[in-house]
């Protein structure tokens, strides 16, 4: 058995080793070739730059099925139902995935990792025996929880919705039910809790009230950060965008979005955003526009760690493997000098077509080395100051002069016109978009 697996239950995956550094040369898939957990980047571990953790959700309880067919695949330890004891064995087989992975974090939704009972009650006792194997797990491991969430978009009765919902009876549900997930969030020492508002929008404008179901969406967040500050929770609060998909229109649309919302409700002192790049994609940006926007308004809490197919037109959750573009992402995780409490997630899911408990590691090293290798980009772009010092001679016009003045707000529109009228006509500046495409793609191995 590979060293640091828990002893004290079967093995799951037998015959996968834990999975270790070894190197670009390595022609061993079992193995990472450029995620050196320990090594320093920047001053920092790559662990500790990328505080990687596996999702539940996909990892588990994804079976394969989508809307033209059913499941394809099924693990050993989960027998297909719904009792306590096959999610705790669905769990035990979790931690040993992670720690054979060498992954140091998880995420969960409170209804993928516990069964839902008949009733509220019912339910939460069905959850807290759950966790209490969960806490024990992680005190026998050291893993601990990215963060916790509660779904609140499969069961009917959310089917217009949680908070947004014109129901008030199913908005106190929902505030109950997120009451409970922030709980045992917060016993499991969880350092976030991320709202993703699967069914806050709408379908059609036509039965909508928009405004007043913004306002609950905003009464709902506020009530979820007075409860965090009740228990004691130091967790950070995250939302989680996206353009559409189960609605047609998501309130948490894209990050300017969210941002937007959150400064006119007051929230954003409470709430940072949880990127995912399919989420980005969708709503027509780049991975790295979105994660831009959100540190250049200190609100880049978190990384939900994926990519899309740009042919479909929907959330793939694909695992991502594009070098260039985690290159420009951690260009700028590293200039906000990581994530804090935040890390990168995997929500990310195998292709229907892939069945075999291998694909799972497969999957998760290949993402995880692409994001080391973006890292290692990043980093040598930073050092040589190879884009920083070409972005900065394109502004330099505002350090002295009468743009040092239109940068301290002392400039009027007076005072321009008469500098113009002096000056004349401006010189037409290269903006020399190729010549940084080129450095980009010396600089991505």
């Amino acid at each position: 058995r590979s060293a640091g697996i828990m002893a004290s239950h079967e093995e799951f995956f037998q015959g996968i080793p834990a999975i270790k550094y070894e190197g670009a040369q390595s022609k061993n898939l079992l193995a990472y070739r450029y995620y050196n957990a320990e090594e320093v980047i920047l001053g920092k571990p790559m662990k500790d730059w990328f505080r990687f953790a596996v999702c539940y959700w996909h990892t588990w309880r994804g079976m394969g099925s989508d809307p033209f067919g059913g499941p394809t695949r099924r693990w050993n330890f989960d027998d297909g139902t719904e009792s306590v004891g096959n999610a705790i064995r669905r769990l035990r087989a979790h931690f040993e995935f992670l720690q054979k992975l060498g992954v140091g974090f998880y995420c969960f939704h409170d209804r993928d990792i516990a069964p839902e009972g008949m009733d509220l009650a019912e339910t939460n006792k069905l959850l807290d025996q759950v966790i209490d194997e969960a806490e024990k797990l992680q005190k026998a491991t050291g893993i601990k929880l990215l963060w916790g969430t509660a779904n609140l978009f499969s069961h009917p009765r959310y089917m217009n919705g949680a908070s947004t919902n014109p129901d008030a009876h199913v908005f106190a549900y929902a505030a109950a039910q997120v009451k409970k997930a922030m709980e045992v969030t917060h016993r499991l020492g969880g350092e976030n809790y991320v709202f993703w508002g699967g069914r806050e929008g709408y379908m059609s404008l036509l039965n909508t009230d928009m405004k007043a179901e913004l306002s609950h969406f905003a009464k709902f967040l506020k009530m979820a950060a007075a409860y965090k500050k009740e228990i004691g929770f130091q967790g950070q609060l995250l939302i989680e965008p996206k353009p559409l998909e189960p609605t047609k229109h998501q309130y948490d649309f894209d990050a300017g979005n969210v941002i937007g919302f959150l400064r006119t409700y007051g929230l954003d002192k409470d709430y940072k955003l949880n990127l995912e790049a399919n989420h980005c994609t969708l709503a027509g940006h780049s991975f790295e526009h979105e994660l831009t926007l959100a540190s250049d308004s200190n609100l880049l809490g978190s990384i939900d760690a994926n990519t899309g197919d740009t042919l479909l037109g929907w959330d793939t959750d694909q695992f991502n493997t594009d070098v260039k573009s985690l290159t420009l992402a951690m260009l700028v995780v590293v200039k906000q000098q990581g994530l804090g409490s935040g890390g990168f997630n995997f929500d990310a899911k195998l292709r229907r077509e892939s069945t075999e408990p291998e694909d799972l590691f497969y999957a998760h090293i290949g993402s995880i080395d692409a994001f080391a290798r973006g890292l290692r980009n990043a980093a040598r772009l930073t050092e040589d100051r190879a884009l920083d010092s070409l972005v900065e001679e394109r502004y330099k016009s505002y350090k002295d002069g009468i743009g040092a003045r239109i940068e301290s707000g002392e400039a009027t529109f007076a005072e321009l016109e008469k500098w113009v009228l002096q000056q004349g006509e401006p010189q037409q500046r290269s903006a020399r978009q190729e010549k940084f495409e080129m450095i980009l793609n010396n600089y991505t191995l």
